[in-house]
């Protein structure tokens, strides 16, 4: 299941490329360029969310693994 940074991380991609498209468009480079650091955040957070989210999935693992 994925967590709030891999959510929030999808969801700022998604805007980055919306951004990137209306920027396309209308021929606005300020617009295109606020969507490519938006784009590039989120798969940062979603990167970052999906390694977190890794680590407690082995964590648990080796939790059960012991008897805990």
């Amino acid at each position: 299941m994925k967590n709030q940074d891999e959510m929030r991380g999808k969801l700022d991609q998604a805007k980055g490329r919306m951004k990137q498209a209306a920027g396309d468009l209308t021929g606005n480079d300020r617009l295109r360029g606020e969507g490519a650091a938006d784009e590039a955040v989120g798969k940062v957070e979603d990167v970052g969310g999906r390694a977190r989210r890794k680590v407690g999935e082995a964590v648990s693992k080796v939790g059960d693994k012991i008897g805990r």
